[in-house]
């Protein structure tokens, strides 16, 4: 099951796999007819029930009117990301190690999707599943990323390495800055677990390990927030010019007192 108007609306929109049916509360709004007149146009079965029986089928009350009932999604391979062309000129993945809270899965997976990632790599094992908690949180940007499920990540990354692709881990006590790191060539960001971050063997197989320099007391960010700085750091290496352009400020003469 999945709910939310975002998740349902984009699950329609992405079509990487058939929703059997999506259920729409009775008192609905114009958002929801909208997304009945979707449902009809792909040939997906709607129909109405109360809020009570939708949240009682979502197993929560955040379903805003809709939930729909989807098969099971089918991951790609390794040799699927691999055989893909990058979206902005270079091939950038994102590899988790360990992330098992939904709602950083499903965030980071929103901004791979913002950032224009290539694909992601979630190891079979200590990793949150994709749920309807996931698809939730990523506002159906999870039915529209490439996912590669892998046994091992660690050999991932090798087969990643082999195939030209810099593997670069994210770590607190890691050099350079990320914002010193050049991002103009195939890459593969890597993040650790909440808390305990990059797993040692990993942590190894990473070409570099970058940080992001904190000025604050805590010395690291939420996985998730510290994921979006860094992909969006590559997608604006990629997207702008070399040398950023400087705006001069232009003095304006202040007014005095009484004028």
């Amino acid at each position: 099951m999945i709910y939310g108007l975002h998740p349902v609306e984009e699950a329609l929109r992405a079509g990487g796999r058939r929703l059997e049916y999506v259920l729409v509360a009775r008192d609905r709004t114009a958002r929801h007819e909208a997304l009945m007149e979707l449902c009809r146009a792909a040939g997906v079965r709607v129909s109405q029930q109360t809020k009570d029986q939708l949240t009682k089928l979502a197993k929560s009350d955040a379903h805003q009117g809709v939930v729909a009932a989807a098969r099971e999604r089918k991951f790609l391979g390794i040799e699927d990301l691999l055989a893909g062309q990058g979206r902005a000129g270079k091939r950038f993945f994102l590899a988790l190690d360990g992330v098992e809270d939904p709602h950083n899965l499903g965030a980071l997976l929103r901004s791979a999707d913002g950032a224009g990632v290539d694909g992601v790599l979630l190891p079979e094992r200590r990793t949150a599943p994709i749920s309807a908690v996931v698809a939730k949180t990523s506002a159906g940007a999870s039915e529209h990323v490439p996912i590669a499920r892998v046994t091992n990540l660690v050999r991932a990354l090798e087969q990643m390495k082999k195939a030209n692709v810099w593997v670069v881990g994210l770590d607190e006590r890691g050099t350079p800055d990320y914002t010193q790191f050049d991002f103009g060539r195939d890459c593969c960001l890597v993040l650790g677990a909440e808390g305990s971050g990059l797993h040692d063997l990993v942590k190894k197989s990473c070409d570099y390990l970058l940080r992001i320099p904190m000025a604050g007391s805590v010395s690291s960010l939420n996985v998730s927030v510290a994921g979006a700085v860094v992909m969006y750091e590559a997608l604006r290496q990629k997207t702008l010019p070399a040398a950023p352009v400087r705006v001069e400020a232009v003095a304006k003469p202040r007014k005095g007192l009484g004028s």
